[in-house]
């Protein structure tokens, strides 16, 4: 386990450069997905972990009364940037994903990307994202996940027990998680190899 001083820190560093270092797996591998969330995204909106902003672009004139929140201050301060250079007004918050500071029922979409990969207990954030939704609205994922491929698999499995960083894990699946956070899929769509896997859910 991460300590979490420790995962705050090393998300300030990558802040700076974390977006030309990913920009070739943006490009080939979650920008589809970023766009497919987008897409079901409306009214009052929170995203959890929002990193950089990557997904900003792509939502920025969907949805109403954004409002952001990241527990590193300098990938927040860097989302909140670009959301200045979209033009997009949002309310910045520093928070932790598995104890979000809003009351129940308090947004139309909440979205989280890329991010349960390197929480500490995946079902305890769904569970927030489950808890801050309200009856009728969306809960939006993507993330890379285990992959259906037995040779990435194993590749997965390796950088689980030898590779692991900032506490991230490779195997995953949050779409099996859901029932136990009191959400339901009402959208899955994975990528070739189910190397992303793509969920929309609601409260069960």
């Amino acid at each position: 386990m991460t300590a979490p001083g420790e995962h705050v820190a090393y998300w300030d560093q990558q802040a700076p450069s974390y977006d030309r270092t990913t920009a070739w797996m943006e490009r080939r591998l979650l920008a589809d997905a970023r766009a497919w969330v987008a897409e079901r995204v409306q009214g009052r909106t929170l995203e959890v972990a929002v990193g950089t902003g990557a997904n900003l672009p792509y939502y920025a004139a969907r949805a109403t009364d954004v409002t952001v929140v990241d527990q590193s201050p300098a990938m927040l301060d860097a989302a909140a940037r670009r959301a200045r250079t979209l033009g997009l007004h949002v309310v910045a918050l520093r928070a932790d994903a598995a104890a979000l500071p809003f009351p129940d029922a308090s947004f139309d979409t909440v979205l989280c990307t890329f991010s349960l990969c390197c929480v500490d207990d995946e079902v305890a954030v769904l569970r927030e994202l489950a808890r801050v939704v309200r009856p009728g609205g969306r809960v939006l994922l993507a993330d890379h996940v285990e992959s259906s491929a037995a040779v990435w698999r194993v590749g997965q499995r390796l950088l689980d027990l030898t590779g692991r960083r900032h506490g991230e894990r490779y195997r995953r699946r949050p779409l099996l998680r859901l029932p136990e956070a009191g959400l339901v899929a009402t959208e899955h769509v994975a990528s070739r190899r189910r190397l992303v896997e793509r969920v929309a859910a609601r409260r069960a």
